[in-house]
């Protein structure tokens, strides 16, 4: 008896492994109202991309993510970790071509400065993942994220690395704000802090990690919309939720479109739970990989 239930056991955890490795491909575009516009303004689309974790070979992904241009965008918002390795640069830039031809935003995530590398995945789900600062001296996991960032600027995106910048989009003036990855502790928000600019009609916050302290900073300041990636939906989740958001935000918005408040303020909140894995981790579990296409939309008065 006892061996037959282990036998049992054992054929389901295949099975549910075998399942987590084909949900990682099944890519899946999510369409999402938010209500941050002004009333009385013309709605306009934002397609929000991240945590590609490209790996050169993966054809699938890379004709997947080309084919995102047919969508036809306003705005395109990439928050961060594209690549695996310097080999999968020139096929990124590939499978995003036609994206580069629409206005575009981006940041970076650790993954954009460094290789994966492995990790117990019992350790992930206990708790966030560690990253060291990326240090000044090179090392031999080090990507040449400087190629990439010049390939996204050379065709026109906006690099939101500690910057700020004002976007004509669909006859909006959109303001954009974004800082480094706080996961590695690069984030220096007090670079582009301030309040909301008065003159445009929408103020965005681009960030990999969504990181409580840049939420409450951006939302202290009036940021009609934040935008992160990073947290892979939680990766492997229960039918009832994610398990983890590897970092200090709460499950319940762990991916999707939700709200964040602080001191009075709210602003709203989208977290990707992006198209990609770790390839030493190459499995997702009730949590499909995603690109999201925004239709922003005037508040109710």
């Amino acid at each position: 008896m006892a061996t037959s239930v282990l036998a049992a056991m054992a054929g389901l955890g295949v099975g549910v492994f075998g399942y987590a490795l084909a949900e990682a491909r099944m890519y899946t575009l999510r369409r999402v109202s938010a209500p941050v516009l002004v009333p009385g303004s013309e709605p306009f689309t934002v397609l929000h991309i991240s945590d590609i974790h490209l790996v050169a070979s993966q054809r699938a992904k890379q004709d997947w993510v080309a084919a995102l241009a047919d969508l036809e965008p306003d705005l395109v918002i990439n928050t961060g970790d594209n690549i695996t390795s310097a080999e999968a640069i020139d096929p990124l830039y590939e499978a995003l071509d036609g994206l580069l031809d629409v206005p575009g935003a981006f940041v970076f995530g650790s993954n954009d400065y460094r290789g994966p590398k492995f990790r117990n995945p019992a350790r992930y789900l206990l708790r966030p993942s560690s990253a060291a600062p990326v240090a000044s001296k090179p090392k031999a996991d080090d990507l040449p994220w400087e190629r990439l960032r010049d390939g996204f600027t050379d065709r026109g995106w906006t690099d939101l690395t500690h910057r700020r910048a004002l976007l004509e989009v669909a006859g909006h003036t959109i303001e954009l704000r974004g800082t480094d990855d706080a996961h590695l502790e690069r984030d220096r928000y007090d670079t582009v802090a301030g309040p909301a600019d008065t003159a445009a009609d929408l103020s965005i916050g681009v960030t990999h990690a969504p990181y409580l302290r840049l939420l409450d900073a951006m939302t202290r300041d009036g940021l009609d919309l934040v935008m992160a990636g990073h947290t892979h939906g939680g990766q492997v989740c229960l039918p009832t939720g994610a398990l983890i958001t590897n970092c200090d935000l709460d499950t319940d918005r762990v991916k999707g479109l939700s709200s964040h408040s602080v001191d009075g303020r709210t602003s709203a909140l989208h977290v990707s739970a992006g198209l990609g894995t770790s390839p030493f981790a190459p499995y997702r579990l009730f949590c499909r990989p995603e690109a999201t296409l925004l239709r922003l939309v005037p508040r109710a008065n």
